[in-house]
C-alpha cells in the first residue's frame, strides 16, 4: 500500500480470495479446501488493512467520519448474502449446500478487482510521491466540485505540506520506526491495538462463530431454527449500524464506544442470569456437548433477546468505529504500517476468541457470561482514561492532540477554526 498505491492493497487482497474461491470450490478433499481458506484468509486480511485507509484519505472531510463508519457496515450485506445462502442450503442438502455458499465468496472480491482500476487513488498517496498535480486534480474534482481553488482544496493541501513527511518511513517498506519513535506515535499506536482487541474481546466472537453453542445453551438447537434466528440477526443488526455511522460525528467516538462496553456489560449480565434459570430447569448443554430441553420457556425467550439487544449494541456502538477509528488515530506516515500490525494483533486476539471460549461455554455454560460483564466495564473505563476524541478534525489536525501532554484532556476541548478565501487557516482556538 506504501510503495505501490493505497488500492493495490484491495485489488491484490480480492484476487487472493477468487484464487482460494476456486480452488475450495473444485475441492475433493479437505486439504484441498484448507488449501483454499488459506488463499482466502490472507485476502480478507490484505483487504481488511487497505480498504479503511483508502475510504478514510479519499473522502471529503466533513463526510470522512460518516463515511469511514458506513464503511464497516457493509460487513452485513455479505453477512447476510451468508446467512441466507447457509439457510438456503439447508434444503438444498449434498454438496451443492456447501459449494453455494463457497461460490459466492467470489461475489464482491469480483466487483473489487473490475472497478478498482478505475477509481482515483489516495490523494495523499500521489502527493507524498512527487504527485502533486494529480492529488491536486483529485481533490478539485472530489472535494472542491471541480474547482482546483476551492478553500476545502487549498486547506487540505496546506495540512499536506506542513503535516506529510515527503521522506518518511512509508517509502521504505522495511522501516516500522514511525511507529514507535515519539511518545506521540507510540501514543497513537496503542490507542489503535487497544480499540481494536477491545471489540474483538467484547464477547460478540462468541455471538458470531459459536452462535449455535449459544442458542442451544438457551434451547434452540434445530438448525433451521437457528439458520433463521442468524438470518434475522444480521438483518436488523445491518440497520442499527447504518444508525451508529450516522451518529459518530454528532454524538462522538468516546460516547459510542462506552455506551457499547456498558451496555455489553449489562447484557451479559442478563444474559447469565436468563441461562442460568434455564439451566435450572434443565436446559443448557450436557456434559458431552449435546444439547438438553429446559421447562423455563420464559428465560429461554429471554436469552434469545438478550442476544439481539447485544447484537443491535454493538452493532451501534462498536461495527461503525471498528475501522474508522483505529485508522483515524494513525499518522500518514504510520496508517499503512500500522494497519498491517493491528490487523496481526486481532488476529493473535482471536485465538483466544477461537480456542478459549468454546472450551469455557462447554465446561462452565452460562458462566462464561460473567466473565464478559466483568471485562467490558474494565474496557469501558479504559476507553474514558485513556482513549482521545477524535471527531470535528482533520486527519492532520490530530497530530496537535497526540502530542499534546494530556491528549484525551486536549481532545475533549471545543475549538472555533476560522479559514481565508484562499484556505489557510487563520485562526483557530479553544470556545
Amino acid at each position: 500500500m506504501d510503495y505501490f498505491g493505497r488500492r493495490s492493497g484491495f485489488f491484490l487482497g480480492a484476487l487472493s480470495i477468487i484464487i482460494g474461491t476456486i480452488i475450495q470450490g473444485t475441492s475433493t478433499s479437505a486439504g484441498q479446501f484448507m488449501g483454499g481458506r488459506f488463499f482466502i484468509g490472507f485476502g480478507a486480511i490484505m483487504n481488511g488493512a487497505s480498504g479503511p485507509i483508502y475510504v478514510l484519505e479519499i473522502n471529503h472531510p466533513a463526510y470522512r467520519s460518516v463515511m469511514g463508519a458506513l464503511y464497516n457496515t457493509l460487513y452485513f450485506s455479505g453477512a447476510i448474502i451468508a446467512a441466507g445462502a447457509a439457510r438456503g442450503g439447508l434444503n438444498i442438502g449434498g454438496n451443492a449446500s456447501w459449494r453455494l455458499i463457497t461460490w459466492l465468496q467470489c461475489l464482491f472480491a469480483g466487483i473489487i478487482i473490475v472497478l478498482s482500476p478505475w477509481i482515483p487513488e489516495s490523494p495523499r498517496w500521489l502527493y507524498v510521491h512527487n504527485k502533486r498535480e494529480k492529488a491536486v486534480a483529485v481533490l478539485a474534482k472530489y472535494h472542491g466540485r471541480g474547482n482546483s481553488e476551492s478553500p476545502w482544496v487549498k486547506l487540505q493541501l496546506q495540512e499536506y505540506e506542513e503535516f506529510l513527511n515527503l521522506d518518511g518511513s512509508d517509502k521504505r517498506w522495511w522501516d516500522y520506526r514511525a511507529l514507535f519513535h515519539t511518545r506521540a506515535s507510540a501514543y497513537r499506536l496503542c490507542c489503535n491495538l487497544w480499540v481494536s482487541v477491545a471489540a474483538q474481546w467484547a464477547g460478540n466472537s462468541v455471538l458470531s462463530y459459536f452462535l449455535g453453542a449459544v442458542l442451544e445453551t438457551a434451547g434452540y438447537s434445530d438448525p433451521i431454527q437457528q439458520a433463521n434466528i442468524t438470518l434475522i440477526n444480521n438483518c436488523q443488526q445491518w440497520a442499527f449500524a447504518i444508525l451508529g455511522a450516522c451518529y459518530v460525528e454528532r454524538v462522538g467516538r468516546r460516547p459510542l464506544l462506552m455506551f457499547a462496553f456498558i451496555g455489553y456489560s449489562i447484557t451479559w449480565a442478563g444474559m447469565a442470569i436468563a441461562s442460568s434459570e434455564f439451566a435450572k430447569s434443565g436446559g443448557g448443554l450436557n456434559p458431552d456437548g449435546s444439547p438438553s430441553v429446559g421447562t423455563n420457556v420464559a428465560a429461554s425467550k429471554a436469552s434469545l433477546g438478550l442476544i439481539f439487544i447485544f447484537g443491535s449494541i454493538f452493532s451501534i456502538g462498536i461495527t461503525p468505529l471498528q475501522s474508522l477509528y483505529p485508522m483515524e488515530v494513525l499518522s500518514y506516515e504510520m496508517r499503512a504500517k500500522g494497519s498491517a500490525l493491528s490487523t496481526l494483533v486481532i488476529s493473535a486476539a482471536m485465538l483466544l476468541n477461537q480456542f478459549a471460549w468454546p472450551v469455557a461455554i462447554r465446561n462452565i455454560t452460562w458462566k462464561t457470561y460473567i466473565i464478559f460483564a466483568v471485562w467490558n466495564m474494565v474496557q469501558a473505563a479504559t476507553i474514558y482514561f485513556f482513549i482521545p476524541e477524535t471527531k470535528n478534525r482533520t486527519l492532520e489536525e490530530l497530530d496537535e492532540v497526540f502530542e499534546a501532554a494530556n491528549p484525551v484532556k486536549v481532545s475533549l476541548a471545543n475549538r472555533a477554526v476560522m479559514v481565508d478565501n484562499e484556505g489557510h487557516v487563520i485562526a483557530g482556538s479553544d470556545a
